[in-house]
């Protein structure tokens, strides 16, 4: 099952939900016929579709709305911190094309801050899930959920042969793919691919891995992370996104709560947006494909 077909059986179970976009209708183009007056395009108007979807969660609907991630979070910021946040409305930000998915888009189209936005609003819940089907897995606990929340779209399965994601989705809940003593990978979203392929070239190489799937980063999954500091020597966040703001400062965080020290290598975009190409392409440039993953790490190892 995707994306569509799942939203599609869900608004027809529940008719608060309202599906909006601001003219972004790639991943639901079968809903309008479906849906009527329940389906709202508004336009290129990102912080009109913002105001109008609180105003619907204010009369009990539950609000799904779809731009690009960088026009989602950034035109309409005021309008989600203001209108949604502060009373704390049940409204859905589902943004596409975030991270490194915006490919050949420049600048102006990377989504590469957008966790560090979002989860600076209080209130608001942040799924970033790793798969299409880990999508699937948490998409209905996300839009039942009575808290605003930003989801990453996420259109790709992942590629390694005989993965599939454990079954039980939690908000709040880490999916702890395995567990090692030697270097603990933590990540989300479109690099858990990678991530993955980073694993079997570490294990080949006689590293035990401890990798963590951090597929909500708020609320975080606080234990699988001191977890995972724990049981092993080094810890890496990878991540399609700025350094400030994301996964690594999120651990820095729980790190300073905990007064816990640990090895930390930051794989991250650090201060720089990426040069646009084709997805493979991107991966292989920025040095974020799972062999160029394993070689840094590796190299970090033989540090320790």
């Amino acid at each position: 099952m995707n994306y569509e077909t799942l939203l599609k059986t869900l608004v027809q179970k529940d008719d608060r939900l309202v599906v909006m976009t601001a003219e972004n209708r790639a991943v639901i183009r079968s809903l309008p016929s479906l849906m009527g007056d329940r389906f709202i395009d508004t336009g290129i108007t990102e912080q009109t579709m913002i105001g109008a979807a609180a105003g619907l969660a204010l009369r009990g609907r539950i609000p799904v709305v779809h731009a690009l991630a960088t026009f989602l979070t950034l035109r309409p910021f005021e309008f989600i911190r203001t209108d949604v946040g502060i009373p704390g409305l049940p409204v859905k930000l589902v943004a596409a094309v975030p991270g490194f998915y915006s490919e050949a888009n420049g600048p102006t189209h990377q989504a590469i801050e957008d966790v560090s936005l979002m989860r600076g609003i209080p209130g608001m819940q942040v799924f970033c899930p790793g798969s299409q089907e880990d999508l699937v897995l948490g998409l209905e606990a996300i839009l039942m959920s009575p808290h605003p929340s930003y989801i990453r779209f996420n259109p790709r399965s992942i590629q390694q042969e005989g993965f599939q994601h454990q079954k039980e989705f939690k908000i709040g809940k880490a999916e702890v793919i395995s567990r090692g003593k030697d270097v603990a990978l933590l990540t989300y979203g479109a690099l858990l691919n990678e991530a993955l392929d980073a694993r079997r070239l570490l294990e080949a190489q006689g590293l035990s891995v401890h990798l963590v799937n951090m597929r909500t980063l708020k609320p975080i999954d606080e234990e699988a992370v001191l977890e995972a500091t724990r049981s092993t020597k080094l810890v890496v966040t990878l991540e399609d996104h700025f350094q400030t703001g994301g996964l690594y400062s999120i651990v820095a965080e729980l790190y300073l709560k905990n007064r816990v020290t640990a090895d930390v290598l930051s794989l991250s975009l650090g201060e720089r947006w990426f040069k646009p190409a084709l997805l493979k392409d991107v991966l292989d440039f920025e040095g974020f494909s799972g062999p160029q993953i394993a070689e840094k790490i590796m190299a970090r190892v033989r540090e320790l």
